[in-house]
C-alpha cells in the first residue's frame, strides 16, 4: 500500500497496525533491564511472574515479543499466548496455545481440553511443570484482556506452584490502568517476592524526535516532534504507521508538514477505533455509543440504561471498554479517552438511533438535575421533545451564552427552541429574543426577522407590545429606512398605545435619516407639537433640543417620556435622556439613562443595549470622566462587536472611541479609528457629522487647519440638513471660527463665533451659553473678560466639563505665552475647579506643565516678532514665542500638548507670514518695546 499523498485525505483511508514488525522500544530501557534481570535468573532456577499493561499501542505486548527473543537467544525455551476478542468465547483456547508446542507430552492433555466435557483437574499442568523442571521455560501471554475465562483457573493455578527451583516465568501483557495486573493475577495471591508490575508510559517529544529520525531519515523539527507527541499521545504503535506513510508519501518531518501529520494521526486513531468497535459485543457497544452521547453528565448505570440495558454486569463491561483503550474509570463514571474515538462511535452510530440517544439523554439529564446547558447541548442533536422543560432549558442557555458573548452559540439554542411546539405568541418573543443575538452573529438575518414580526398581525396587548418591540430594535441596530417603512406598514392596521408608539418611533426614524423632512410618508400622521404619549413627548423633546427651542419645554417633555418607564420604547427614551442632558439637567438625564441600561442588561437586549451605552460614553468624555466612557464603551462593544453594527450606527460609535483616544494621549490609535474605512451607506445618516467633526478635530490638533476648516463646515452642513442648530450638540462654529483665524480669515470666524453666541442663548442653557462665551473670548483675545455677559454657572455642574476645560487651558497657554501670570493662574484656579479627566490624560499633563511654567520666575524680554506682512493666529503666536526663547521642537511640543509636526507647521507659517525663513531670523528681530508679540492680531 502506498503512502497518501497531499491530495488524499488521510482520515478514513489508513487501515493502522497491518504491519507486524515491533516499533523501536524506545525509553523502554527500565523494563527491558528487569525483563533482562528475569530470563537470566531463569538459568539459576528462579521463576517470575511479570505483568506489563499499558494502553492500546503502547507497546507492551512488543516488550514480551523482545523478552522472548532474547529468552531464545539464551536457549530458553518460549511458550506463547495470544488473546482475542475473537477466540474470547472459545474454551480453554489460551491453554490449548501454550500445551501444543510440548508436542507428545501434552497430546492426550489437549484432547480432553478439546473435548465436549468440562475437564477434570487441570489437564496438562503437570506435563508442563515436569518438563519445566528440566528445561527452562518462558511463557509469554499477549491481550491477556481477551483471554477466555475457563483458562483463568488454569494459569492461576500455574502461578501458586512455581517456587524456587522451578525455571519458568510467566510474563502477562494486557491492555489497561491497573498498575498490578488483571485481577485474576492478585487472585492467584503470587509470592511478592517473584512478582513485578511494569506499566509501559507514552513516549516524550525526544523520543519521538528520535523515532521520526529513524523513520524519516532526517531530524525533525522540534514543533514536528511535539505535535506529533501530542497528536499520537505518545503511542508507539500510532507513530511508527503514522511516519512509515509520511515518509513513504517523501514529506520531510518539518513544521509546516504539521497540519498533515495531524490528519494522518487522526485517520489512523479513527481506523483503529473502528476496527475496535467491530469487535465488541452489541452489549459494549450500546453503552459506549451511550456514552458518547452523554459525555460526562451521566454515571455509568445511567448510561446502561440510556443504552436499553436492564440487567447486565456494569463490572465486566466497564472492564472490557477499559482493556479496549476506549474509556478510563473515574469513580461511578466511564470517560471516553480521546476525541477522535467519541466523534468515530458517533459517526458509526446510524443516524436514527444517535438521535433517539440524544433525546434519552436530554431526559436522563433533565431528571438527574443537571444544567440547562448540558441539557441543551444535548437537545441541539435530538428532534422535538413536545415538553415544556425542553424550551426552559434552550431559553436558559440562550442567556448564559449571551452573558459569555458567544452569540453564535445562542442563535443556535434558540433556533432549537423554535423548533419544539408551543404557543404563537410565546413563539414570536423567542423570535425577537433570537433576533437580538443574531443582529451580532447574523445582523441580515435578524434585521429580516425583525420585519416580519412587525408584520405578523397578530391581535391583542401582547402582539401590540412585541410589534413595537421590534420596531424599536430596528431603529436601535440603526437602520432608518427599513424602520420607516416598517413602521409605515404596521400603522396600517394599529390602534390605541400601540398606534402611539409606533408613530414615535417612525419619527425617530425620519430624524436620524439622510435629511430631516416635517412631511411624513403617506399614512403617518405628523408628530404632534403637544404630545401626551410617553413615546411621541421623548422624540418631541429631542427635535426642540436638537434644534435649540424651548429649552423648558423639551426638559418637561423629556422627563414625562423618562417616567414612563418600560411603558415607551427604547429609542425615545434614549433621545429623551440626551435632550435632558442638553438642558443641563445632566445629573438627572445620567440616572434615568442608568436605570435604562441597567433594564436593558435584564432583557438581554443587545442591540438596544449597544446604542445606550455608546450615548453613557459619549456623556461621559462630555463630562471629562474618561476612565467610564473607556468602561461604557467596551461594554457597547461587547454587546454588540462594531463588524456587526448597521453602517449608519457605526460612526457613533468609532467616533466615541476616536476622542477616548486622543484625549487619553493615543492620538494614532484616534487618527488609525478615524480613518478606517466606513461601511457602505454610512453617509447617509446623520452621524457622519460626528465623524466629520472628530476627524476635524484631529485635523486641527495636527495643524492642518485648513483641512480641518473644510471638515467643521461639512460637519455643520449635515447638521443643519437635520436642522439640528443648538451648537451645544456641536461647538463645530466656534472650531470652525478658530481655524479662520488661524488661515487669516478673521471676518469670516467672527460670523461663525456670533451665531453660535446667539443659538447658544436661544437655547438659554447656562453650559451652552457660557461654553459660546468662552470660545469667544479666546478667540478675539480678549481671555477671561470676554465672559462678563455669560450666566453664573458653578464649574462642577457644568455637563460640557471637557470642552470647557479644554478653552480654558488654551487661554491660560495664551496668557503664559504673554507672560501674564496673574490671569494665568487665575485661570488655572478656575480650570482646577473642573473635576475632569484622568491624571494621565492629554489635558491633566497640559496643566501640569503649565502650572510648572507659572512656578518658574518671569523674566522680561523684549524680543519678540514684529507684525509687518502677517496676522499670527493664537496658536502661532503662542509656538513663535516660545521658540523665539529658545525652545526646541519637542520641548515646545511637550508645553502645548501637540505633536511634533504641528509644530513644524505652525512654524513654516510663521515664517511665510513674516517673510522670513529660518528659525536664526526669527531669534534676530525685534519689536519696539512697548508692543509684545500678542497684541499681532
Amino acid at each position: 500500500m502506498t503512502g497518501p499523498t497531499d491530495e488524499q485525505p488521510y482520515a478514513g483511508l489508513i487501515r493502522a497496525g497491518r504491519r507486524r514488525a515491533d516499533p523501536s522500544l524506545l525509553e523502554r530501557e527500565r523494563e527491558k533491564a528487569q525483563l533482562r534481570q528475569v530470563v537470566a535468573a531463569l538459568g539459576e532456577g528462579r521463576p517470575a511472574v511479570v505483568s506489563v499493561t499499558g494502553r492500546p499501542g503502547f507497546g507492551h505486548n512488543a516488550l514480551l515479543r523482545w523478552t522472548a527473543r532474547l529468552a531464545e537467544e539464551r536457549s530458553v525455551r518460549v511458550l506463547r499466548v495470544s488473546g482475542s476478542l475473537a477466540e474470547r468465547d472459545l474454551r480453554h483456547g489460551a491453554v490449548v496455545q501454550l500445551l501444543t508446542p510440548l508436542g507428545e507430552v501434552a497430546e492426550r492433555s489437549l484432547r480432553v481440553l478439546r473435548g465436549q466435557r468440562e475437564p477434570d483437574g487441570l489437564p496438562g499442568l503437570p506435563e508442563l511443570l515436569h518438563t519445566t523442571r528440566r528445561t527452562p521455560t518462558l511463557v509469554t501471554v499477549e491481550d491477556a484482556q481477551w483471554l477466555d475465562a475457563a483458562s483463568l483457573p488454569w494459569l492461576q493455578a500455574l502461578v501458586r506452584r512455581l517456587s524456587t527451583g522451578i525455571p519458568l516465568a510467566l510474563l502477562i501483557g494486557r491492555t489497561g490502568l491497573d498498575p498490578h495486573g488483571p485481577e485474576w493475577l492478585a487472585d492467584a495471591a503470587p509470592s511478592a517476592r517473584l512478582t513485578r508490575h511494569l506499566t509501559v508510559r507514552p513516549l516524550s517529544p525526544r523520543a519521538v524526535a528520535d523515532l521520526t529520525e529513524q523513520i524519516c531519515g532526517t531530524p525533525c523539527d522540534e514543533e514536528f516532534a511535539t505535535t506529533a507527541t501530542e497528536a499520537s499521545h505518545g503511542s508507539p504503535a500510532i507513530l511508527h504507521t503514522a511516519l512509515h506513510y509520511f515518509a513513504e508519501a517523501g514529506h520531510p518531518p518539518t513544521a509546516d508538514r504539521v497540519p498533515q501529520l495531524r490528519a494522518l494521526v487522526t485517520g489512523i486513531i479513527g481506523d483503529r477505533v473502528g476496527r475496535a468497535l467491530r469487535g465488541l459485543s452489541d452489549e459494549a457497544t450500546a453503552v459506549l455509543r451511550a456514552l458518547a452521547v452523554s459525555g460526562d453528565l451521566l454515571d455509568f448505570p445511567l448510561n446502561c440504561s440510556l443504552a436499553g440495558l436492564r440487567t447486565v454486569r456494569e463490572s465486566r463491561l466497564r472492564a472490557a471498554l477499559q482493556a479496549a483503550g476506549f474509556t478510563t474509570p473515574d469513580g461511578s463514571y466511564e470517560r471516553i479517552r480521546l476525541a477522535v474515538a467519541r466523534q468515530r462511535i458517533l459517526e458509526d452510530t446510524p443516524a436514527a438511533e444517535r438521535a433517539a440517544l440524544h433525546a434519552r439523554a436530554a431526559h436522563l439529564a433533565y431528571r438527574a438535575v443537571a444544567a440547562d446547558e448540558d441539557i441543551a447541548r444535548l437537545l441541539l442533536q435530538a428532534p422535538p421533545i413536545g415538553e415544556p422543560w425542553a424550551v426552559h432549558a434552550l431559553c436558559g442557555s440562550f442567556g448564559a451564552a449571551l452573558r459569555r458573548g458567544d452569540f453564535v452559540r445562542a442563535t443556535t439554542y434558540l433556533n432549537r427552541a423554535l423548533d419544539e411546539p408551543q404557543d404563537p405568541l410565546q413563539r414570536a418573543h423567542l423570535s425577537l429574543d433570537l433576533a437580538g443575538a443574531e443582529a451580532v452573529a447574523a445582523p441580515e438575518v435578524g434585521d429580516r426577522r425583525l420585519t416580519n414580526l412587525i408584520h405578523t398581525p397578530g391581535k391583542g396587548e401582547g402582539w401590540s407590545q412585541l410589534r413595537v418591540r421590534a420596531l424599536d430594535m430596528v431603529l436601535a441596530r440603526g437602520d432608518d429606512s427599513r424602520g420607516r417603512h416598517a413602521a409605515t406598514h404596521a400603522l396600517a392596521t394599529a390602534h390605541g398605545s400601540e398606534r402611539d408608539d409606533l408613530i414615535a418611533l417612525y419619527w425617530c426614524a425620519a430624524d436620524t435619516g439622510p435629511e430631516s423632512t416635517d412631511v411624513p410618508l403617506p399614512g403617518v400622521p405628523a408628530l404632534s407639537e403637544h404630545p401626551l404619549a410617553p413615546a411621541q413627548a421623548g422624540i418631541r423633546a429631542w427635535q426642540l433640543a436638537a434644534r435649540g427651542q424651548d429649552r423648558a419645554r423639551a426638559a418637561e417633555l423629556a422627563r414625562r417620556a423618562l417616567e414612563a418607564g418600560d411603558a415607551a420604547p427604547v429609542m425615545p427614551r434614549l433621545v429623551a435622556a440626551k435632550a435632558l442632558w442638553l438642558t443641563d439637567a445632566a445629573t438627572e438625564a445620567e440616572d434615568h439613562l442608568a436605570a435604562l441600561v441597567a433594564e436593558l442588561r435584564r432583557r438581554h437586549s443587545d442591540p438596544t443595549l449597544a446604542r445606550a451605552l455608546v450615548l453613557t460614553a459619549e456623556l461621559h468624555v462630555r463630562g471629562g470622566r474618561l476612565d467610564a466612557a473607556e468602561r461604557a464603551v467596551t461594554d457597547a462593544e461587547r454587546a454588540q462587536p462594531a463588524a456587526a453594527w448597521h453602517p449608519l450606527a457605526v460612526p457613533h460609535l468609532m467616533v466615541i472611541r476616536a476622542f477616548i483616544a486622543l484625549e487619553t494621549r493615543r492620538s494614532d490609535e484616534a487618527r488609525a479609528l478615524l480613518d478606517t474605512p466606513m461601511p457602505p451607506g454610512t453617509v447617509y445618516g446623520v452621524r457622519w457629522s460626528y465623524l466629520l467633526y472628530a476627524r476635524a478635530r484631529v485635523a486641527a490638533d495636527e495643524g492642518r487647519w485648513a483641512e480641518a476648516f473644510e471638515l467643521f463646515k461639512e460637519s455643520g452642513r449635515w447638521l443643519l440638513r437635520q436642522q439640528w442648530a443648538n451648537p451645544i450638540v456641536l461647538p463645530w462654529r466656534s472650531m470652525a471660527a478658530r481655524a479662520c483665524l488661524t488661515l487669516g480669515d478673521p471676518e469670516q470666524a467672527q460670523r461663525l463665533i456670533r451665531e453660535e453666541l446667539t443659538l447658544a442663548r436661544r437655547w438659554g442653557a447656562p453650559s451652552a451659553m457660557d461654553l459660546a462665551h468662552l470660545a469667544a473670548g479666546s478667540l478675539d483675545h480678549r481671555g477671561p473678560s470676554a465672559r462678563s455677559g455669560a450666566s453664573p454657572h458653578p464649574p462642577r455642574e457644568l455637563p460640557t466639563r471637557l470642552a470647557y476645560a479644554e478653552i480654558l487651558a488654551e487661554l491660560a497657554t495664551e496668557e503664559v505665552t504673554k507672560g501674564d501670570h496673574i490671569t494665568a493662574a487665575r485661570l488655572l484656579t478656575e480650570l482646577s475647579r473642573l473635576t475632569v479627566t484622568p491624571a494621565d490624560s492629554r489635558l491633566a499633563e497640559r496643566v501640569r506643565r503649565l502650572t510648572a511654567r507659572l512656578a518658574q520666575p518671569a523674566t522680561p524680554d523684549d524680543t519678540t516678532v514684529p507684525e509687518e506682512r502677517a496676522t499670527l493666529s493664537p496658536a502661532e503666536r503662542q509656538t513663535a514665542e516660545l521658540a523665539r526663547r529658545g525652545l526646541r521642537n519637542r520641548e515646545i511640543a511637550e508645553q502645548l500638548g501637540v505633536s511634533r509636526r504641528t509644530v513644524e507647521l505652525r512654524l513654516s507659517s510663521t515664517y511665510k507670514k513674516l517673510g522670513i525663513t529660518s528659525r536664526k531670523e526669527l531669534l534676530a528681530r525685534r519689536r519696539p518695546t512697548e508692543r509684545k508679540l500678542t497684541d499681532v492680531v
